[in-house]
């Protein structure tokens, strides 16, 4: 079974428990690039949790969502801030990070910010991007860079340029210059 194949079906036992319990999430990392691409590798997924005013923080959420299921443990990290999901149903098992909605990715997954994908809610291509250049500016790995390079440069006619920092894009593309075209062709459809 290919890893990306075994990430999604991680995914999507984690996302039934969490749509049964009403809690708004979706998948991002490599994962939705491998997806997009067809291919067997992946090794990078997050999930992004909503919390929110009037709302438990995403960890509680994730937490009581995941209590008493067997496929799955969690190992939370307080002094990196981190909580991890550990999908044991395979060996060697899944881990997903569960990251909390408007730290990483938007503050609010609807269907403005949501696309599903093979079944599974995933951010849009536009906010996607806006994640892997965040963390691309953060962190300036190659990993980021080829996720972004690849998305953009196939998928530049489904970004909302309104959603990009433009001054992050534009030193992505000095550094990357094989997606000026790319990030032109957004530009341009945007009247820039």
């Amino acid at each position: 079974m290919s890893e990306t194949r075994r990430l999604l079906e991680a995914s999507a036992a984690l996302s039934q428990l969490l749509r049964a319990n009403g809690i708004p999430h979706a998948f991002y990392g490599s994962v939705l690039t491998a997806v997009l691409a067809n291919s067997p590798h992946s090794d990078e997924i997050f999930c992004i949790v909503e919390g929110g005013q009037n709302q438990p923080h995403p960890f509680r959420r994730v937490r009581d969502a995941v209590a008493g299921n067997a496929d799955f443990t969690l190992t939370h990290s307080p002094w990196t801030n981190r909580l991890h999901v550990t999908f044991r149903r395979f060996i060697p098992s899944i881990e997903i990070e569960i990251l909390p909605a408007g730290e990483t990715g938007p503050r609010h997954l609807d269907s403005t910010t949501v696309m599903k994908l093979q079944g599974l809610p995933f951010l849009t291509i536009s906010e996607f991007i806006r994640s892997k250049l965040k963390a691309w500016i953060i962190r300036a790995e190659d990993r980021d860079a080829q996720d972004i390079s690849y998305v953009l440069s196939r998928y530049w006619n489904r970004v909302d340029i309104n959603r990009i920092p433009e001054q992050d894009m534009n030193h992505f593309v000095s550094r990357n210059t094989s997606v000026g075209p790319a990030w032109a062709a957004v530009r341009r459809k945007y009247g820039m």
